[in-house]
């Protein structure tokens, strides 16, 4: 790889992470084990191996859960209730601030009643990481769930170095501005020594809009405000690559994959679509894509067929179940007009899969579909490139998913255009294998310049540098 990586940060002070969800769950016999996700994937190690506090909610609700240690990372509960998981969480954060910061996708909801709760929250986790963190400690917030969390931290506790990582896009300042709250999110983010971003686009609108709402100057990227100084910067989250090529190389995924191919009818093509079953992910226009292909018969049946795995996310917001209901809707049209029997030419799950299950899907499939209207990153694409080491396959990936920087060797492709949006699949579906492999090796050689380690390691060591720390 470009950059060497080291096991563990480059800060040598006490560490406190922060995020809406603690990184363990409740397992059937009451114990804890550490979550799914990228996130837990890489700060629960670093924090396992030279110790810490993360900061977060059990994902119960009203649950008054005394600070406990699992495997020597210590976990410091914040107790949400349900009112407040409404309001704070289902509401302010998914049904205000998502829909905004993915390009206003969906009417966003603006209730001062929500606002009320996110601000409650928010003052809660900044009271607790004020109490707990020793003198000087590095605290890295993270995500949009918490984002007045620094602002309020900086005036309780001076003395620490403060770091917030948006794993959203952040939007422009057209839409932000939509925001009654806006100037208090500026605010609270300008708390920080550094704000990190997916994008460079990302620090661009955080920079312009500190500059027209709070009419803060800045120095390239660094925002001047109120005699503070607070750098914005990019740091691509990316996945455990080591992971993802040990499963993808064993002996049962292997034969996984082998099987799936079997069910499907051993199909020239397999097509895969895997994405929360969230709007904006596209999952809508690419199933009316593949149907217009069918009906045009520039894709068999008998020859192409697709796997979408959906997976359930945010099942009490109404525009989730909205969602749903279309998507099912739309498998089942598509299924009754062009399926044979045994052979459905769409297979929808709508759930969540193993880890070990989604790799060997990976490999199994012969042409991956990331068509989001707009995502921060989508690591499913990176996960595809590093599933395949057999060297074979083709993404093909929207513009507007922050992957798209860096995996420029998928065919890329505008989902707002439909017509495109057929060719890319075409064009995918039809590739000779000599393009295949060529442009694999381009994606792999791509994921392997920075693993999930090393986005930690370098949004840590940029912090101590923002914190005057070197």
């Amino acid at each position: 790889m470009d950059d060497p990586l080291s096991p563990g940060p480059p800060i040598d002070r006490p560490i406190v992470i922060a995020a809406n969800r603690l990184p363990v769950m409740r397992t059937n016999n009451g114990n804890w084990s550490p979550s799914p996700g990228g996130l837990v994937r890489a700060l629960y190690p670093m924090l396992r191996e030279r110790g810490g506090t993360w900061v977060g909610w059990t994902g119960d609700p009203d649950d008054n859960a005394d600070p406990f240690t699992v495997e020597g990372v210590n976990l410091h509960p914040v107790a949400i209730s349900a009112d407040e998981i409404e309001l704070y969480y289902e509401g302010f954060s998914n049904d205000a601030l998502w829909p905004l910061y993915h390009d206003a996708l969906r009417e966003s909801t603006y209730s001062i009643e929500q606002r009320d709760a996110y601000y409650a929250v928010n003052e809660r986790f900044a009271r607790i990481i004020a109490e707990i963190s020793p003198e000087g400690s590095v605290v890295w917030i993270h995500d949009y769930q918490l984002q007045l969390v620094p602002g309020l931290l900086r005036a309780l506790r001076p003395d620490l170095i403060i770091g917030f990582f948006l794993h959203i896009p952040f939007p422009p300042v057209e839409l932000f501005t939509r925001l009654p709250w806006r100037e208090e999110i500026i605010r609270g983010l300008l708390g920080c020594d550094l704000v990190g971003f997916q994008r460079p686009t990302g620090a661009t609108n955080f920079i312009t809009a500190a500059q027209q709402l709070l009419d803060a100057e800045n120095n390239g990227d660094v925002v001047l405000h109120e005699g503070r100084r607070v750098h914005a910067g990019v740091f691509p989250i990316s996945i455990d690559i080591a992971e993802v090529e040990e499963i993808a190389a064993g002996r049962a995924t292997r034969q996984r994959a082998s099987r799936i191919r079997a069910r499907l009818g051993d199909p020239e093509v397999i097509m895969l679509g895997v994405d929360r079953l969230d709007y904006t992910k596209g999952i809508g226009l690419r199933l009316e894509a593949f149907a217009q292909l069918l009906e045009d018969g520039r894709l068999d049946p008998a020859r192409h067929v697709m796997v979408q795995v959906a997976t359930p996310t945010r099942e009490a917001v109404e525009h989730y179940k909205d969602e749903r209901a279309e998507i099912e809707r739309l498998v089942g049209e598509i299924n009754g007009r062009f399926s044979s029997i045994g052979l459905p030419v769409i297979h929808y799950l709508y759930q969540t899969l193993p880890y070990d299950d989604l790799i060997a899907l990976y490999r199994a499939g012969d042409v991956m579909l990331v068509t989001p209207f707009r995502d921060g990153m989508n690591l499913v694409a990176k996960e595809y490139a590093a599933a395949h080491i057999d060297g074979d396959g083709v993404l093909v990936l929207s513009e507007f998913a922050g992957a798209a920087d860096e995996l420029t060797d998928a065919v890329l492709v505008n989902p707002h255009d439909d017509r495109a949006l057929q060719d890319a699949i075409v064009k995918a579906a039809e590739m000779h294998r000599h393009e295949r492999r060529g442009r694999m090796a381009g994606l792999r050689d791509q994921i392997h310049k920075s693993d999930l380690q090393g986005w930690a390691a370098r949004f840590l060591a940029a912090l101590a540098e923002a914190g005057g720390l070197r």
